[in-house]
């Protein structure tokens, strides 16, 4: 599978806007960087899966046209391209619904890719952690988010921006870009690609009238859909509706079922289904994700890590111990993580590190 950028365009040569005006961007050219990231970010993974030559050069060549048709003109530098530069970028995974209108962050991960290594380090943080910093009030990391959306009005500053400054300050590094993906884009996506194979482990029962959510699972191996595989990765404790109570889940247990379900994806997409489905999935996503990558640095994107495989990307979850309300995270694992990071942009990663004791979360 070859990277080079047979298809794109040549790299722009004038500078790069400056990220203070990255505000004063259009809601369009917001909406359409969102759906056309996720269709490189879709291609590349089904790709590397699949490997089938006829079916790259299409989706390569369909991908370059959207780019051009839907993505903004703002300028990357050829010093700042992802070809040649290590980027970062902070995923979130928002609960929004349309049944709710929350936007609390249940998935937050800080990615680090390097162009030379063709590889990745994902760093994820427990929702529930206690996040305090000079200049933030105490609070969940998972309610920051909507309450910088609530703010941006007065404060000018988008939220996403906000979210990027406050944990590239935690995380000492810079966060260059930002993706958000809320829960319909997730139910789309799996039933798009024909539904995900698990291993349930173990029955579970949610109810809630308010909102729509029913949670009825059976332990064992299942085939889901996307609205069962939501209520899969999202469970946490039983409703007093639910009879019999089902075992209330903790904190990384809900991460291991995250796992799951996406290595369930991956299988799914190595099917024909996947391939046919792969279409469906960038269509029924489209105002589910929002991104701030500029279209040419998808482009660089695209021909930079082409050929990235899941072996190549490494995963360091960070855990702690809750103590109600919150997560405290260990010390230990946060600073290797940090420098796990700083090792992947610095090309100088380090074995890796052992993979620590199972600890109890909250529910």
């Amino acid at each position: 599978m070859s990277s080079s950028n047979s298809g794109l365009p040549p790299r722009g040569q004038s500078q790069r806007n400056a990220p203070a005006n990255k505000a004063s961007k259009s809601k369009k050219r917001k909406k359409s960087a969102g759906k056309t990231f996720l269709k490189i970010f879709l291609s590349i993974l089904i790709v590397a899966i699949i490997g089938v030559g006829a079916y790259i050069g299409y989706l390569y060549l369909t991908l370059d046209k959207v780019i051009e048709d839907t993505g903004s003109d703002v300028e990357v530098a050829p010093e700042e391209s992802a070809k040649v530069k290590p980027i970062t970028m902070l995923l979130l995974g928002t609960d929004y619904r349309p049944e709710t209108g929350t936007h609390l962050s249940d998935v937050i991960m800080i990615i680090a890719m390097n162009p030379d290594t063709k590889s990745a380090t994902v760093v994820s943080l427990p929702r529930d952690t206690r996040f305090s910093m000079d200049g933030y009030k105490t609070n969940k990391l998972n309610a920051f988010y909507p309450n910088f959306l609530v703010a941006e009005k007065k404060s000018g500053i988008s939220a996403e921006d906000e979210m990027k400054t406050m944990l590239g300050k935690y995380m000492d590094i810079p966060i260059d870009y930002v993706t958000v993906l809320n829960f319909q884009g997730f139910r789309d996506i799996v039933d798009a690609l024909g539904g995900v194979d698990v291993n349930v482990d173990a029955d579970m029962c949610y109810r809630d009238t308010a909102d729509g959510t029913d949670i009825n699972l059976k332990q064992g191996p299942q085939h889901l859909n996307g609205e069962d595989a939501l209520g899969y990765v999202r469970y946490r404790k039983s409703s007093s509706n639910c009879k019999p109570r089902t075992k209330a889940s903790d904190d990384f247990s809900r991460n291991k079922r995250q796992n799951e379900v996406l290595h369930g994806l991956i299988e799914q997409a190595k099917s024909l289904n996947g391939v046919l489905g792969a279409g469906k999935v960038i269509e029924a996503v489209g105002d589910n994700l929002k991104t701030d990558l500029e279209s040419k640095q998808m482009k660089n994107m695209i021909s930079a890590y082409w050929s990235i495989s899941k072996e190549d990307v490494d995963f360091m979850p960070v855990t702690g111990e809750w103590k109600s309300p919150y997560v405290y995270l260990n010390d230990s694992e946060l600073e290797q993580a940090k420098l796990a990071l700083k090792n992947e942009l610095a090309g100088t990663k380090q074995s890796e590190p052992e993979t620590p004791a199972e600890e109890t979360a909250g529910e």
